[in-house]
């Protein structure tokens, strides 16, 4: 039987992966630094208060609507704020999802996305499976981490439809600078394209510099199209109740909108529960991010504490996020590296190749990581880097 060129070609596990379920089939215990499920990390959830927000009788109802009931937009407009308006926004079951529609509205088979990298590799299966090419154009590291707006420039074809940003970036943690964001937008003007920005982490500024851009809201009038996208996921840190948005701003915006609900209405796929509980977990959200920002600053501290008794290591800024990039020498490559450390150390580390950082000589790290594991983790594994 036939299937889509669009999946990949077979299934295997990557290397990395097969020594994993290997180790673990053998009953070997795995301290995993790589985690980024906060429902497992030892986070005090309110319980209660979640239960309640998902027995209200609403959640009984079903009353469709493509861009996602009224009163649970109107609830993350007041959580973004920034003059953000229910009409503004288009619900979705999580922001893969969000891409999805969006790669349907902007592009036709064979068209492509840009997306400064390194970045998350989801993205390349996303477009992939709408038939788009995404497309990776390296960004720099001086002092902190920039784009490379020539070559973004240059990157741009006929067939280019949109740029794909991370503020703040996954994994590198780069915050757009206000004068990224404004060359951005206006390449994005000049060019016809639109820009996706991917604002899930926003939340969790750590080392963040002045000139940051903490949200694309704080830019009411852009002159391209903007597509703004968020969710529970991260937010409330609660990605089993799947629950994305799409905010839309910028030239076009009430048309994008009537188009991205036709797509919506194809799949009316954000259940009724989440939406009727959302106002009640938005409003939990704060408490529950505390946590979250509390346990990453610590992970931090521990880091460099650790690291000043390593000086051949070290780490790069972490301006925003939940992930931290280890440096360190590049005596072997990073796959190799992490496959070296699970064998020898039991310790899970995800290597930076796999988020296309360049050259070796890097480990990207949760800060997410219960506190008491992350330190042993880091005493296991620095010394033999």
């Amino acid at each position: 039987m036939h299937l889509s060129s669009r999946l990949p070609h077979g299934f295997e596990p990557n290397a990395l992966s097969a020594a994993l379920g290997r180790l673990r089939a053998e009953g070997r215990e795995i301290l995993d630094l790589t985690v980024s499920n906060p429902t497992r990390c030892g986070f005090n959830y309110p319980e209660d208060e979640i239960r309640k927000a998902l027995s209200t009788p609403a959640v009984l109802r079903y009353d469709p609507d493509p861009l996602g009931t009224r009163t649970t937009r109107e609830a993350v407009a007041a959580h973004h704020g920034h003059g953000l308006r229910a009409e503004d926004l288009l619900l979705t079951a999580s922001t893969s999802e969000g891409y999805g529609l969006l790669f349907k509205l902007l592009g036709d088979p064979g068209d492509e996305i840009l997306v400064p990298s390194p970045s998350y590799p989801l993205f390349e299966w996303l477009a992939r499976l709408e038939g788009l090419h995404a497309r990776p154009v390296p960004s720099y590291f001086h002092d902190r981490w920039h784009l490379d707006l020539g070559a973004l420039e240059d990157a741009v074809s006929p067939r280019t439809r949109a740029i794909v940003v991370v503020n703040p970036n996954n994994p590198t943690g780069h915050f757009l600078s206000k004068g990224e964001w404004d060359a951005l937008t206006a390449l994005c003007a000049r060019r016809g394209l639109a820009l996706l920005v991917d604002e899930v982490f926003a939340d969790y500024a750590l080392e963040a510099p002045a000139d940051r851009l903490p949200t694309a809201l704080d830019d009411a009038a852009p002159p391209c199209p903007v597509f703004l996208l968020s969710g529970l996921s991260k937010v409330a840190a609660l990605p089993q109740l799947k629950l994305g948005w799409i905010a839309v701003r910028g030239v076009g915006a009430e048309a994008h909108l009537e188009a991205l609900a036709f797509l919506a209405d194809q799949y009316l796929s954000v259940s009724a529960p989440v939406q009727a509980a959302a106002q009640a977990l938005l409003a939990l959200a704060p408490g529950i991010r505390s946590q979250v920002r509390a346990r990453l600053s610590a992970n931090l501290a521990t880091l460099d504490a650790a690291l000043a008794r390593h000086p051949r290591l070290t780490r790069l800024p972490v301006e925003g996020g939940w992930s931290v990039l280890l440096r360190r020498p590049a005596v072997d490559a990073d796959e190799a590296c992490a496959l070296r450390l699970l064998e020898q150390t039991g310790v899970l580390a995800h290597p930076g190749s796999f988020f296309d950082l360049p050259g070796d000589g890097h480990l990207v790290l949760s800060l997410l990581t219960p506190e008491t594991g992350f330190r042993e983790g880091l005493d296991r594994i620095l010394p033999i880097l």
